[in-house]
């Protein structure tokens, strides 16, 4: 199976769970607006949405993976059941201590890190201490749920995992129709959604429990027990949690720090779910596939496929990240304007302050795609400690950025800073990894980077004037139909000119298109349920 075919497994489970995500949040918008249930929900939310990202995701798919990995590949199956039941006592039981802890102690939580902006107000606050702590318990779904995705990754079943994230999105969904359908107030409409993540959590881990038994592994409960391997574990996972989820980490201070502003927060978490579309079906695909991937080929000692991998994994990111973020540039106001522009959003006159925020996330979508790229590189070699350390630097920009600019610019200004420490961390990342000579200088690469930038440069160009050619029928009175329809064509006329200068100039061409989706993945996968290695 080729890494452009593995690529697209896992974005096609990812782009159904961001497009049914863009449903959810135009439902939410309409029906909550940026109002004080809106900005409580979504910073009640980002707490356990973050812990998930740093202990779940981030922790497991750059720690658990490689080691899950080596353990298939020097015990075969029973080993790498042994060592995944060890990991499941240990993980279970801190999970459930961390969630006792946190949820006792949630009012301290969201007053001095979570939004200690509510503080003053009590309603407000009040609503984010219920909220999140009724959310709180999704974090032990989602991190047992994580691990057994790095199990499926590693075993080269991608979609299960891609798959499940998108029944948060059907199930809230479905909260906010029968919410619209009873006419419920805000609170109600809160209190709602609130459970279904909840609920979403344990259907999530159903799935993922399901997969993992019909690959072959069934998981038992093993009395919490500190071996070497699980020491080994904890010792690569601490630091690659807080590498894997910076952006997490930024979100959160960036949360902090909106809440002493009304609707900051909701404006910013509206802004990210666009952004996150393109995020989340490039960047998060080549993550979960390029680190088992490039964790075989080094076991193996196949250098020069582990070169290959890292290169191409760019190329791809680029190739497709460059015209996304142009396009967020140029044409935010017209994406907010047509998702969100209804309802309680429309009525509080949101859309200059949410396009603003879309359009400077735009700029930093390449480097929080480059990021996902480069981080293989240092953890499927076992060091988790160096992007660690460019993380923690990054966090420093943020913090720094933001309490500099969020006074005289509002929720854009923590949206410059979340774009500048992305840059900032990404360009350590590549530079160490050229030091280090853990990527070499690949010859297409380097000249086909300026010229899928020109390529994006003329694509924004033409859309910025086809923009203010079409603005009445992108305006506010324009219907929803002709808005749609204009901005679709829009999109779909600027990808097509993107792609005929991109092949015209040489950035792409379909040799290299062919030699990636003919190219094989490398050394074979570990012999269980070898027949169904490609679903």
């Amino acid at each position: 199976m080729s890494l452009v075919k593995k690529f697209a497994t896992v974005a096609s489970g990812t782009l159904m769970s961001r497009a049914l995500g863009f449903g959810r949040e135009m439902l939410m918008a309409a029906a909550l607006g940026t109002g004080p249930v809106a900005d409580a929900f979504n910073a009640a939310f980002q707490f356990p949405n973050t812990f998930r990202r740093l202990f779940a995701e981030g922790a497991f798919n750059a720690a658990f993976v490689p080691l899950f990995a080596k353990e298939i590949e020097t015990h075969g199956t029973d080993g790498a059941k042994r060592f995944s039941e060890e990991v499941f006592g240990v993980l279970f039981t801190a999970l459930l201590a961390l969630t006792i802890v946190m949820e006792l102690s949630m009012p301290l939580i969201v007053r001095y890190l979570v939004a200690p902006g509510f503080a003053g107000t009590p309603g407000k606050f009040d609503t984010t201490v219920t909220l999140a702590t009724i959310m709180f318990p999704y974090l032990i779904c989602m991190s047992l749920g994580a691990m057994m995705a790095g199990m499926l990754n590693s075993l080269r079943r991608y979609f299960a995992a891609a798959v499940a994230p998108v029944f948060l999105n059907i199930i809230l969904i479905g909260v906010l129709g029968y919410a619209w359908y009873k006419g419920s107030d805000a609170l109600t409409v809160g209190y709602g959604l609130s459970w279904g993540v909840l609920a979403a959590g344990l259907v999530q881990l159903a799935i993922v429990w399901v997969a993992v038994r019909h690959a072959g592994i069934s998981i038992g409960f093993r009395r919490p027990k500190m071996t070497p391997a699980v020491k080994r574990l904890l010792i690569l996972a601490l630091p690659a949690a807080i590498t894997g989820g910076i952006t997490q980490i930024n979100q959160l201070i960036g949360t902090a720090i909106a809440s002493a502003q009304n609707s900051a927060v909701s404006s910013l978490a509206y802004a990210d779910r666009i952004y996150q579309l393109p995020l989340g079906v490039v960047g998060v695909a080549v993550a979960i596939v390029l680190l088992p991937e490039l964790s075989r080929a080094l076991k193996s000692g196949n250098l020069i496929e582990a070169a290959n991998l890292q290169n191409r994994s760019v190329e791809f990111t680029l190739f497709l990240t460059l015209p996304a973020a142009a396009a967020l540039w140029v044409m935010s106001e017209p994406i907010v304007r047509l998702v969100y522009e209804r309802g309680a959003f429309a009525a509080n006159g949101s859309t200059p302050t949410v396009a603003a925020i879309l359009a400077i996330f735009g700029l930093g979508l390449p480097a929080f795609v480059l990021i996902k790229a480069f981080t293989p590189g240092y953890f499927a070699r076992e060091d988790t400690r160096t992007p660690m350390m460019f993380a923690a630097i990054s966090v420093a920009v943020n913090v720094t950025t933001a309490l500099t600019l969020f006074p005289r610019m509002g929720a854009p200004g923590i949206a410059v800073a979340s774009a500048v420490a992305g840059w900032v961390n990404a360009l350590m990342l590549l530079g160490v990894l050229i030091r280090r000579g853990h990527w070499g200088r690949d010859v297409p690469l380097m000249k086909r980077i300026p010229r899928l930038v020109l390529s994006a440069v003329v694509m924004g160009t033409a859309l910025y004037f086809a923009e203010h050619w079409f603005a009445v029928r992108l305006g506010l009175g324009s219907p929803l139909v002709v808005k749609a329809t204009t901005l679709l064509s829009l999109v779909a006329g600027g990808a097509l000119l993107y792609f005929i200068t991109a092949f015209a100039t040489g950035g792409a061409d379909f040799g290299m298109i062919r030699r990636n989706v003919k190219r094989g993945s490398g050394k074979s996968a570990p012999p269980v349920a070898e027949t169904e290695l490609d679903e």
